[in-house]
């Protein structure tokens, strides 16, 4: 099973945008990830995101190349300053392949919560656009990261390193 952490895309600033949609750069560089986990042979069989626009966003764009015909879901448990231990509720039900698309400092204190079993450690420099893959061990041992990709990797911004 494997669980696909993502930040949302770049968004506008509150002054520009209230409701904070994905910008015209964040919108191309999600595309250019859907391109790219589609033509890998990326699917998931669950779309959750945390109900803001721009997840939203991200996660339908996501959806469309990775998830053909899978309903979003939205969930109140991914706001950007929630505990992410609210979410081992849900842990018994991640039997299929799930994409989470949510904010900072959420994502990251969600990857350390699920690898380590505590949140304060950062693990993932996440930033808008990175997508983080874990993989759970065989009979649901603990998860590890499978593999990581950010918007810069794909081309159409800046380099590795910047």
């Amino acid at each position: 099973m494997k669980l696909y952490l993502m930040q949302h895309g770049q968004a506008l600033s509150k002054e520009e945008d209230a409701q904070r949609p994905l910008s015209g750069q964040g919108a191309q560089e999600v595309e250019r990830l859907a391109r790219f986990l589609d033509g890998a042979g990326v699917r998931v069989a669950r779309v959750i995101h945390s109900g803001k626009l721009r997840a939203c966003q991200t996660a339908g764009i996501l959806a469309a190349a990775i998830a053909p015909g899978v309903e979003l879901e939205e969930s109140g448990l991914l706001d950007p300053n929630e505990d992410p231990r609210a979410l081992d509720w849900q842990s018994d039900a991640w039997d299929r392949d799930t994409l989470i698309v949510g904010h900072l400092p959420y994502m990251a204190r969600l990857v350390s919560h699920l690898l380590l079993d505590e949140e304060e450690t950062v693990l993932v420099d996440y930033e808008p656009g990175t997508l983080v893959c874990l993989v759970r061990g065989e009979r649901g041992a603990g998860w590890r990261i499978h593999w990581m990709v950010r918007p810069a990797l794909l081309g159409g911004g800046e380099g590795p390193g910047e």
